[in-house]
């Protein structure tokens, strides 16, 4: 007899309204309700390592499966009131994942280092251990993502010696400022960050500016999983890249196996922003309004020809500076990946309106998540002529474009996003005398 299987999406890389610049709604009840508008089996909490944080999730959440948590209790006041009021959300409960990130800065071989690592927990007792041993290290109160004067593989031992089971994973790894790999102050490779600590990590976060077949480039990454998390600030944006797996069961160490043995039959593949959307895919200076391809960028020799300093390095420059394959290589048993825009940026772009909290926009959006249950279901899974009977033809059409990738993109530099284009003017007035006919 076989074992069922089930399909999940998980997002483990988000911040709690303890981090710097994030939504004061960043806590777990509305998160609960995000994740089932999503389409979201398994979130990270984010920010264990904040003591406040850290107490509230312990009143809030009561086990579930092996090392994954659940609401205790349902905030009713969240279902009744405000923009979330207006959906009919599931009754399954969403997972919780005990998870945070941590800022290291240091110096190594005569650089200054800041390198963001992902911590994962399978139960509170760990979450103790680890962060009693970065306590002592540096002010845990300050923020959610805590900024600790700590070597990476000296981070890497006191989250494995809390619990063999604890996973540690380079964050928005190719990001130019605070990243294993950045260009202003990571490493050429994961040995030298890690030392003899390197074979413990398994994982690394391909972040907003880069997708797979960037990292596919680079050899020393084959044995290496490459997962995607949206690494929010608020709620709604949750689950904007993000990892979906088929496994027998759903429980933190089938996540963590899943990882560890880099299975392409339990994982499944990849949710990704394009690239060109992340905020350092290009090279720049964004008070200068100066937007380099690489090309451009070495040409320039690296500096600013308007104010004559040195460019923010992004991500595409900073991947061929290290990749010893061609572009379009693909690795054996290398897990897929599919490049999504967020429904509510489709809808936006179709009605041709500026921002995605219109109520033009919110009106459509909630109408296709009631209809088809959550946004994955409408951005993978639904077919033109439902989408279309649901809201209109400029959507129907937007969210095939995004599937096939036929957008246009100016790609983000120097921490501005990029911006995507799905259709132009002259299709939005054909629209309109297509629609006006009927």
């Amino acid at each position: 007899m076989t074992k069922a299987v089930m399909q999940f999406v998980a997002d483990f890389h988000i911040h709690s309204k303890y981090s710097r610049a994030t939504s004061k709604d960043m806590d777990v009840e509305h998160l609960d309700k995000w994740a089932k508008i999503k389409g979201i089996k398994v979130l990270g909490t984010g920010d264990f390592t904040h003591p406040q944080y850290l107490k509230e999730l312990k009143e809030a959440l009561e086990p579930a499966e092996p090392g994954l948590f659940k609401l205790k209790n349902k905030n009713e006041k969240i279902k009744r009131n405000g923009f979330l009021g207006d959906f009919i959300l599931p009754e399954n409960d969403t997972r919780f994942m005990l998870t945070a990130e941590i800022s290291c800065i240091y110096s190594k071989n005569n650089r200054t280092r800041k390198v963001h690592l992902i911590l994962f927990a399978p139960s509170f007792e760990a979450v103790a251990k680890i962060n009693a041993h970065l306590g002592w290290i540096g002010n845990l109160k300050s923020d959610g993502r805590p900024i600790l004067g700590l070597d990476a593989k000296e981070a890497a031992k006191i989250v494995l010696s809390s619990s063999p089971d604890c996973m540690v994973i380079p964050a928005h790894a190719w990001t130019p400022h605070f990243s294993v790999f950045g260009s202003a102050s990571g490493f050429d490779s994961l040995e030298e960050c890690f030392d003899d600590y390197t074979k413990y990590i398994y994982a690394i976060e391909t972040g907003l500016s880069s997708d797979p077949a960037m990292n596919w480039r680079l050899s020393q990454l084959d044995k290496i999983i490459l997962i995607s998390n949206s690494d929010s600030h608020s709620p709604s944006r949750i689950g904007r890249e993000s990892n979906v797996f088929d496994a027998e069961k759903i429980d933190y160490y089938e996540i963590i196996d899943i990882l560890k043995k880099k299975d392409p039959k339990r994982f499944l593949y990849t949710v990704e922003f394009f690239p060109e959307e992340g905020k350092y895919h290009f090279d720049g200076h964004r008070k200068c309004n100066v937007s380099f391809k690489p090309e451009e960028t070495h040409k320039n020799k690296g500096i600013c020809p308007v104010c004559a300093k040195p460019l923010t390095i992004g991500v595409l420059y900073r991947v061929m500076q290290l990749a010893d394959r061609p572009e379009g290589h693909k690795p054996e048993n290398a897990i897929p990946f599919k490049s999504l825009v967020p429904l509510d940026q489709i809808i936006a772009d179709a009605l041709n309106v500026a921002g995605v909290g219109t109520k033009a926009v919110q009106k459509q959006y909630i109408e296709l998540i009631n209809r088809f249950g959550n946004e994955f279901n409408v951005l993978l899974n639904a077919s033109r002529q439902e989408i279309e009977a649901e809201s209109s033809a400029e959507v129907a059409e937007g969210v095939m474009r995004v599937r096939e990738g036929k957008v246009t993109i100016e790609p983000g530099y120097d921490g501005e996003y990029g911006v995507v284009k799905i259709f132009d003017d002259k299709e939005r007035e054909g629209f309109s005398k297509q629609n006006s006919l009927f």
